[in-house]
């Protein structure tokens, strides 16, 4: 009698502390009752035999104790894409405990994670994990559910505390290229269409009232002597004219009102569970604003950032690397916020005179293709970068599927021909685009 009392204060204490009998303790207890019945009525020795130390061993297995807990190690709030990361869970099973399944669902393992199936002990369990999408996620979730010794005794499942953190946009290595003069900054990387002291030779003439000395072209000035009477007489001494150097100023426009892929059919549709679609426009152009930015910050010039779809989501242009960390935390942000919809705003005080602007858009309005063209008008380097994808994969649902994506397809590129007949120079951004060979010959035909 005192055991059974003691067994069922047990039984009372563990389902208040949230331990509780699992279906193999119910049914080891009634087959082990049915057989002493069982054999007590028919007088068969052998059934009490059986099932008597059947319900003793189970009264005597003492109900496990404590509040066993699993509680992710501190992690830092933001992280790179593409990167490995180490996850670790500290594991307090409490006293009693025999095995513990563990399971962590994260961005890096596909579905709701493996479960791993370890001895109950205390101590810290850690993984490899790679972050490959970027934006506002799960960093980790421990659900875990322990059970005592024969899996007679059960705590949980229990859903772990999510915890959350920003993976940002990756930087992918891109060459560095050129870019046209900046007429106005600090001595930087790119020349500057006004004369200074440079590297760069300008232009060779006549010898003025306050040039210096050093700058005279020996080799010119002689020949010209030589030409006249063989004296250097005035007017024969001429001078090398050099362009003076200077940051650039670089704005990158992204366009997030739409985000589209292959797929016709899922344009409409929302993604659940992540910011972008996977391999997207909005997807494409968040990573290649990302990489431009980190390549044009490393040269030394000033890069900024517009948002087309809300004017207030934008970076103004700065450098250094704290810099190309507040845009990528930019980008996360404004990926967020997919309008659909909406005209593209882009106010001229965005962007400095003379910079040099990258459009990045899938290019699918007309808005957007007058608002690129009145950029060219004042005088700096416009560049599209289109990203919508190269195949289009049509609706199934309806047999208009084919003719819708054959509209799409003309009308894009009656787009992007209007915007070369305006002098804008387009970009198709697929696997790492030569921005350095592209910037070169831009230069080169300006120059011409």
């Amino acid at each position: 009698m005192n055991r059974a009392r003691e067994w069922f204060k047990a039984r009372r204490a563990a389902r208040t502390e949230g331990w509780r009998r699992t279906d193999a303790l119910v049914r080891a207890v009634v087959c082990g009752l049915g057989l002493v019945t069982v054999g007590m009525l028919f007088h068969r020795l052998e059934l009490v035999l059986v099932g008597l130390p059947l319900v003793i061993g189970l009264l005597l297995t003492p109900a496990p104790v404590g509040t066993p807990t699993v509680v992710s190690r501190p992690h830092p709030d933001t992280v790179d894409a593409a990167v490995d990361a180490t996850v670790a869970v500290t594991v307090a099973p409490g006293e009693g405990a025999a095995f513990t399944a563990l399971r962590m669902p994260m961005p890096a393992t596909p579905g709701t994670g493996p479960v791993h199936l370890l001895p109950a002990v205390e101590g810290e369990v850690r993984t490899k994990a790679v972050w490959q999408a970027w934006g506002h996620s799960i960093y980790l979730r421990p659900d875990y559910l322990f059970a005592g010794q024969d899996g007679l005794y059960m705590f949980g499942p229990v859903v772990g505390v999510a915890a959350h953190h920003t993976v940002l946009p990756p930087v992918d290595p891109i060459p560095p290229g050129p870019l046209p003069p900046r007429a106005a900054g600090l001595v930087g990387a790119h020349r500057s269409a006004r004369p200074g002291d440079g590297m760069e030779l300008r232009d060779i003439r006549p010898f003025r009232s306050g040039d210096r000395l050093r700058r005279v072209d020996w080799r010119v000035s002689l020949r010209a002597a030589a030409a006249s009477d063989g004296t250097l007489a005035p007017g024969t001494l001429h001078v090398r004219e050099r362009h003076a150097e200077a940051d650039a100023d670089i704005v990158v426009a992204l366009d997030t009102r739409l985000d589209v892929d292959r797929s016709v059919e899922q344009w409409n549709a929302r993604t659940v569970g992540a910011d972008t679609r996977p391999g997207g426009s909005l997807d494409l152009g968040v990573r290649a604003a990302s990489s431009l930015s980190a390549m044009f910050l490393r040269q030394g010039d000033r890069v900024g950032l517009i948002d087309l779809g809300h004017p207030r989501g934008g970076v103004p242009v700065g450098s250094g690397r704290r810099h190309l960390q507040r845009i990528r935390h930019q980008l996360v942000h404004t990926a967020r916020r997919v309008a659909g919809s909406g005209d593209p705003i882009l106010n001229q005080a965005q962007v400095p005179k003379g910079a040099t602007v990258m459009v990045l858009s899938p290019f699918l309005d007309d808005e957007l293709v007058g608002l690129v063209t009145r950029l060219t008008r004042r005088g700096g380097l416009v560049v599209a970068i289109d990203l919508l994808p190269a195949e289009l994969t049509p609706d199934r649902t309806t047999p208009w599927g084919p003719a819708v994506v054959s509209i799409l397809r003309a009308e894009h590129e009656v787009r992007i021909r209007a915007l070369e007949e305006h002098g804008v120079v387009v970009l198709k951004w697929e696997s790492g685009p030569p921005v350095g060979a592209l910037l070169r010959a831009v230069r080169r035909r300006r120059r011409s």
